[in-house]
């Protein structure tokens, strides 16, 4: 085998719980990880040099992009060849869906693949973490609970198949720069009970349907983006208005997701946002998120 072309796939948050900062620059999180079916294609070739290219002239090619910087690590870790990498982009950049983290993860297993290496999951997820906080999510994904820096890992029943509508927004958010928001919020605002750690209870009602938990599942970082992103707030009301069964930004932002019963409905609802850049995207099962690498 001297090629590869897989899927790497985009994720949403149904829940993100910043509980504050742990002393080692990371914050404690508790959230809830969902593969989503948008996804970019990798085409990852044996190669005499490191290259990346990608359709998306925005897109750094650089060790600034976690795909490079996964592959460098294969590359020193166990002196194989280079690699080529081509990338065709749809997940948006900065909107929260874990693009960059789904890259450097599938970089990692396809290389794995590619020269039959036989890495421990252990290892694997050792060096996914160590490109990122959420990286080894997309060594597993589905659907799963996530606790510590969000590498803690507990795999959950797969919700099923739902229609999801997601508004992207032109302005990205930076993510070191909203949980900078949110310590300097919680600096200047009485406690409350972000510093409780809540624990399974406060996830174990997602397993039942998800409209009827709406209101379990929400984003401590949502009013943080509002404040760097003020049209966040009235985009959010527009989605709401189109009766999904939940609502919410998805990690960091500044996308936007709404989960409807029906495609239909869901179809129905992006016709309202004619003058928006949306997407459309459905909920996928572990096996499907790996299907390319199995």
């Amino acid at each position: 085998m001297s090629f590869m072309k897989v899927r790497s796939f985009a994720k949403i948050n149904w829940m993100l719980r910043v509980l504050g900062e742990r002393g080692d620059g990371y914050h404690g999180l508790e959230t809830i990880f969902q593969s989503i079916s948008l996804h970019d294609d990798l085409l990852i070739e044996k190669s005499d040099a490191l290259t990346l290219s990608c359709d998306d002239r925005s897109i750094p090619l650089d060790d600034r992009n976690l795909a490079v910087r996964a592959a460098q690590v294969m590359i020193d870790e166990f002196k194989v060849n280079p690699v080529s990498i081509r990338l065709i982009k749809r997940i948006p950049v900065g909107g929260g869906l874990g693009g960059g983290s789904s890259n450097a993860a599938t970089v990692l297993m396809a290389m794995n693949r590619l020269f039959e290496l036989d890495i421990s999951a252990r290892r694997l997820r050792a060096i996914a973490l160590s490109l990122g906080s959420d990286v080894p999510f997309f060594l597993e994904g589905g659907t799963a609970h996530a606790t510590g820096r969000g590498e803690v890992l507990t795999a959950l029943p797969f919700v099923g198949t739902i229609p999801l509508l997601m508004v992207i927004p032109d302005e990205p958010v930076s993510t070191p720069a909203a949980f900078a928001r949110l310590d300097l919020l919680r600096k200047t605002s009485p406690a409350s009970d972000w510093e409780e750690e809540r624990g399974h209870w406060y996830w174990l009602p997602f397993l039942e349907k998800l409209p009827s938990v709406h209101d379990y599942l929400n984003n401590d970082l949502e009013e943080t983006a509002f404040t760097l992103i003020p049209r966040l707030r009235e985009l959010l009301a527009r989605l709401e208005k189109e009766g999904p069964g939940w609502c919410h930004m998805t990690g960091s932002g500044s996308t936007l997701v709404a989960a409807f019963g029906t495609i239909e409905a869901r179809d129905l609802a992006r016709g309202s946002f004619s003058d928006m850049r949306t997407a459309v995207s459905e909920t996928i099962s572990r096996d499907e998120a790996l299907k390319d690498l199995a």
